[in-house]
């Protein structure tokens, strides 16, 4: 009878444990322009979509990073489509840098978002719990 109660209470704080657990929700702030910068935000967030289905990512682009979300400049076109189909992946484009470099909407890739200014989208990421990570290299 110990042993069964001992078992129950067990169980019992192991799930209290999992739904204490916080939901991973991450920004990547990508403000690279270069193929490398490109290919590791797409590896990393396809990574981290595959580990954690349920894990919020959110790729946020301005500066010198708008090719990646750009028709005809990305390198990585296909799987940016692909990813955006992701209910929990999504990619944030700066339209303070869309219009400083005259890049229209039209000329997104399909999936990719719009959001007023860039870094103001990760600092409020940030201020809701999400982790930041820099695409760099």
């Amino acid at each position: 009878m110990k042993k069964m109660f001992l078992s129950a209470a067990a169980l019992f704080f192991c799930s209290l444990l999992l739904k204490a657990q916080k939901d991973y929700k991450v920004v990547l702030d990508l403000t690279s322009g270069d193929s490398l910068s490109q290919q590791t935000a797409i590896r990393w967030a396809t990574e981290i979509a595959n580990a954690d289905p349920k894990a919020q990512v959110e790729i946020v682009m301005f500066g010198k990073g708008l090719p990646l979300a750009v028709k005809d400049k990305s390198v990585v076109a296909d799987a940016v489509t692909s990813l955006a189909t992701n209910k929990n992946v999504a990619f944030k484009v700066c339209s303070i840098a869309l219009a400083n470099q005259k890049i229209d909407k039209s000329q997104l890739l399909p999936g990719v978002q719009t959001v007023p200014d860039g870094i103001y989208e990760i600092v409020s990421k940030q201020h809701e719990g999400w982790g930041y990570i820099k695409v760099a290299h």
